[in-house]
Formats: C-alpha cells, structure tokens, sequence
C-alpha cells in the first residue's frame, strides 16, 4: 500500500539536505535496468542507500543498486539515482515517483531518466537510442491522484511539451557523438511485469509507439508537476515481443546495458556538460 504523503516527502527532502551538501544541482539523472551512470569529471561526494532517503520500504530488483550517489565540482552538484521504482513490484504511483518530487525539492532544474526498453519499430535496432518525445500511458494511474493533485498548482497540468524540446535536440547530437544509432520516438508505458504479448505490440506500433517499458511515465508527470525539464533517454534492448522472433528475458536487457556503459557514460558527460553550459 502507498502510504507516502506530501508532508512526509518533505521532510525526507529536509533531512537529505541537512545531512548533504548538495551545492546548486545542475540536474538529476535516473538510471534504468542494466544501466550504470557516473559523472566524469565530478568528485563523488557521498553515496547514500535509498533506505536511508526514502520514507518507505526499497524492495531489490535486479540491475537496479539502489543508492542515491552525489557528485559536486566546486560549488556545483549533480544527483544520479541508480535505480527506480516500479508499479509492478507493489509501489503506488507517488512511491513511483518520489525520485523526480524528491530532486525538485532539493532544487533541481532538469530531471534525467534513461531506461531499458523494447524496440517496436524494426527500423530500431538492440542496442540503438531513441530520445523520447512523447509518451502513451498505458499504466492506468497517475502520481497526481488525490492529495498529490492538490500539493501544487496546476492540478491540472499541460504536458504538450512534457519532453523538453532544446534537451532532446541537444541530447540527440551528443548521441550521435558518443557511438549510438539514435532517434526520436514515443515512450509505452505499460504496468508489467510481464512482457507484452506480439498482438499488443501490434496494437502499440499502430497507436504511434517506438519503444515500449514498464516504467519513467509515471516520473515524468511528477516532474512536469513540479516544473523541471525532463529529458528521457531510452535504450532499446531487445526487439519487442513479435518483432524479433526471440524470447525475451531480463537478462537480455541487462547484457545489452551493460555493453552500452561505455557509450552512456560518454553521452552523460556530454549531456552534463551542455546542461553546466546552459547554467553557468
């Protein structure tokens, strides 16, 4: 049960900055199953396990070590949360997206998320990069329900623009210079945590979809909420159900991750650097 409230998120945000020096944040940076983001150049300040942070119980996933890391240069500071929360592991949608409310709190201006996803479009090869411009919720939930709607204006929010447009232009170019095949497309959120079978992601290709997952929907409402930029960047790790011709598996999704580290790593040092640019 989601027992996560407003004023109980709040004050897990006074607690971490009393205990941490985060400087001014430049932006906050998810990481999705199999990926592994650090910040080159950055001095590792502290890394603090999600128990520590969130006021509910971190259930294990595999690919995910969750831990908060923070990283500063000089006065500046960055957050990457390795690791997220999922719908299908039993948290509620406000649980899902503590992440992106807790990093609005602390400041930050821009909320970063990657993920693991699968390709629809056959034109989107494993191991390719697709910057999200759009999303179709398929998760039958919102992180606005109830108190959370009313917590700040507007209850009711715009997201025409929910995946900022200068962000996804930028981050397209810096992956493109960091080795990947990359394009735009729309995010499927679906709840999981079953694979989709190959007649929904029949129904999605139709409905406009290019890559589709079981997370990051719920995170971008909250963050849109709250004003920060979102940029999304998705892995596509595996042909989807139907496309491919191969079963799907986690570990499937985890491998490809890991062999695109190189690259994310690459691209997070260009992103971060466009983002300090755009700040200082």
């Amino acid at each position: 049960m989601d027992t996560l409230t407003p004023s109980t998120l709040e004050a897990a945000a006074r607690t971490f900055a009393a205990r941490h020096a985060t400087g001014e944040l430049v932006a906050a940076f998810v990481a999705g199953s199999g990926i592994s983001l650090a910040a080159p150049g950055w001095e590792k300040a502290a890394e603090i396990p999600y128990a520590e942070v969130f006021p509910f119980p971190v259930a294990e996933l595999p690919g995910h070590t969750p831990t908060v890391t923070l990283w500063r240069k000089r006065t500046r500071g960055l957050l990457v949360f390795n690791g997220r929360f999922h719908l299908y592991q039993g948290y509620g949608a406000a649980q899902v997206a503590a992440i992106p409310r807790l990093a609005g709190l602390l400041g930050a201006p821009v909320y970063v998320a990657t993920n693991a996803s699968g390709s629809i479009d056959p034109a989107v090869s494993a191991g390719s990069l697709v910057v999200v411009r759009d999303h179709i919720n398929l998760q039958a939930t919102s992180p606005l329900l109830g108190e959370w709607g009313r917590w700040r204006a507007p209850m009711f929010p715009d997201l025409t623009d929910a995946y900022d447009p200068a962000l996804r232009a930028a981050a397209a170019e810096s992956a493109r210079a960091a080795g990947f095949a990359v394009s735009e497309g729309v995010y499927v959120g679906t709840l999981g945590p079953n694979y989709e079978t190959p007649a929904e992601i029949e129904a999605f290709r139709r409905m406009g979809g290019t890559v589709v997952g079981m997370s990051t929907v719920q995170e971008v409402i909250a963050a849109r909420h709250l004003g920060l930029r979102v940029l999304v960047l998705s892995l596509a790790t595996n042909m989807a159900a139907g496309i491919g011709g191969l079963p799907l598996t986690h570990q499937e999704v985890l491998e490809v991750g890991e062999a695109a580290r190189g690259r994310l790593l690459g691209l997070l040092e260009r992103v971060v650097a466009g983002l300090e640019a755009k700040t200082a």
